[in-house]
């Protein structure tokens, strides 16, 4: 096949024909994203079949074109020639022209692609690994670029049509395979936790369906080995999976998360969390509930904005939650219930050793499909919601994740809440300070000094005696904070219940400082009046 043909001319001349070339398509695999050209190609040399709790990235990337990119497309797909001219050497001194092909100057390629506005070209809106439901319902099951979503499906298997309307026959054979072979042997602590991570793997499949935010993952558990990094790398292998390691400053955890969101996976994973790491982190909690992340591009001083349609998970065992992590979390919690649980006869499970069986490229194919089965037998039948169920920013989700799991007969969804909230750091010390103020200072109203005075031990003899038994609110670094410090932290708390306890505030008598007060509310009895 020929290659279109393109003259080139004086500067201008030639910035003007490259940019319709480019406008009209003639580069193959290329389009616009925010406002940016990037040519999707396949990735020579990468890993085939990693661990579960290793990355596992797309078989193609959307790069962006830069100059030198450009000039390596224009040498593979077009013919760029400049008419050059020379003596004929017959003695009349003639002119002869003759085509010379070439690659345009750097600063004209930077020009080219200097514009904003490239219409004839279409909209690459994000790069997925596995089919996903369009907003319509229809299932996006064909390799390549999808003109009705702007996605472009990079399958990471090569996955047989999954028909709009699975027979009753499908169904039942999905279902008892995800449930009693692929889920199994995993020492669930509840029904919940199950349920919980079901909705999870299949959160990417229909995320932009529901066009919801999604809750962040923690999947923890009492010991190790118990087979966390398995249920990460689930829908890691599927989807496209990256793993990072957890930064404990926010700076550091900031830049890691614009970092990822440059990569095309579908999900992002913390793994091994120090053994009771407490997730209290205002980066991640802005994160999960941003449709889009903006941030300083690294190396550069403009600001980029990226679509959050990430998957973000952590593993660790015996995790804790702080701040507002808990109402923004989804967990899975396993209880192997036993001193070494690497020692299972795996040779009794549904799929033995399925850490290594999971790499599979053919064995992800089976889960993905059985998935896919499933969700079109939801979809088929109106795709019910489970109107009853909320979950603050996240309760599209809950709603149409719930839906499908009861769709399926299984229970349990987000039944575990209650427990979040148990492992809440930060809650659990409020809690406890704001009980033990009660306690020793009933309703009486305090200044921010006379509280942090009674919370100096009393001194008999050469012993102290902590009245308040350790529980006086510290800040972050574990010391007790001073006057001023401990007058913003009760402000900030203030009306905000902790279990049944919360901390009221007034100007004092004289009108010139703040006085703050605990009052309890035994849930039995109702609403208590608040004290005057």
């Amino acid at each position: 096949m020929s290659l279109p043909r393109l003259q080139a001319g004086s500067g201008p001349e030639t910035i003007r024909v490259l940019k319709a070339e480019l406008a009209k398509g003639t580069l193959p695999n290329t389009y616009v994203s925010a406002g940016a050209l990037v040519h999707m190609e396949t990735i020579s040399g990468g890993q085939t079949s990693p661990a579960a709790d290793e990355d596992s990235p797309l078989p193609v990337a959307a790069s962006p074109v830069t100059p030198a990119t450009l000039a390596g497309l224009l040498a593979e797909h077009a013919y760029v020639y400049r008419l050059r001219s020379r003596k004929t050497g017959n003695g009349k001194q003639e002119l002869e022209f003759y085509e010379e092909e070439v690659t345009p100057p750097r600063d004209i390629l930077s020009s080219v692609l200097a514009g904003k506005t490239w219409p004839g070209l279409a909209p690459l809106r994000g790069v997925i690994g596995a089919p996903v439901l369009r907003r319509d319902g229809t299932l996006l099951q064909q390799p390549g670029y999808d003109p009705a979503t702007g996605l472009y499906l990079a399958s990471k298997v090569v996955l047989p049509p999954v028909p709009d309307q699975p027979t009753a026959q499908q169904v039942d054979t999905a279902r008892d395979f995800v449930l009693n072979r692929f889920l199994r042997d995993f020492p669930w602590s509840s029904p919940a936790d199950r349920a919980n991570y079901l909705a999870l793997l299949v959160t990417p499949i229909l995320r932009h369906f529901t066009r919801s935010l999604t809750p962040f993952a923690l999947i923890d558990a009492t010991m190790p080995a118990s087979g966390k990094s398995i249920l990460t790398g689930g829908p890691g292998m599927l989807y496209g999976q990256r793993v990072i390691p957890w930064a404990y400053a926010e700076e550091e955890l900031r830049k890691s998360i614009t970092a990822v969101l440059a990569e095309q996976v579908g999900v992002v994973v913390w793994d091994n969390l120090a053994e009771g790491t407490v997730i209290d982190s205002p980066t991640l909690a802005l994160l999960v509930t941003a449709g889009v992340w903006s941030d300083r591009q690294l190396g550069a001083s403009r600001t980029i904005a990226t679509v959050n349609d990430r998957l973000w998970m952590a593993t660790g065992n015996n995790l804790q939650v702080g701040g507002d992590m808990a109402s923004r979390t989804v967990r899975v919690h396993l209880d192997p219930n036993m001193p070494r649980p690497e020692q299972r006869d795996q040779t009794r499970f549904g799929i033995p050793h399925l850490d290594q069986w999971i790499t599979d490229p053919a064995n992800q194919l089976t889960v993905l499909w059985h998935l896919l089965v499933l969700v079109l037998n939801w979809t088929s039948g109106g795709a019910p919601r489970a109107d009853t169920v909320s979950m603050r920013q996240f309760t599209p989700w809950a709603q149409a994740l719930g839906g499908f799991l009861t769709h399926h007969g299984i229970e349990g969804f987000l039944a575990n809440a209650a427990d979040v909230r148990g492992i809440d750091e930060d809650e659990t010390r409020w809690h406890a300070f704001m009980a033990c103020w009660h306690h020793l200072h009933g309703d009486q109203p305090m200044t921010a000094a006379e509280l942090r005075n009674s919370g100096e031990p009393d001194r008999i003899g050469l012993d102290e005696h902590d009245r308040w038994e350790g529980q006086f609110i510290t800040t972050p670094t574990g010391r007790a904070p001073n006057v001023l410090a401990l007058g913003r932290l009760l402000t900030g708390q203030t009306g905000r219940w902790r279990g049944d306890y919360v901390i009221r505030a007034a100007k004092s008598h004289r009108g010139d400082r703040n006085v703050f007060w605990v009052e309890h509310h035994d849930t039995d009895q109702g609403q208590g009046e608040r004290h005057a």
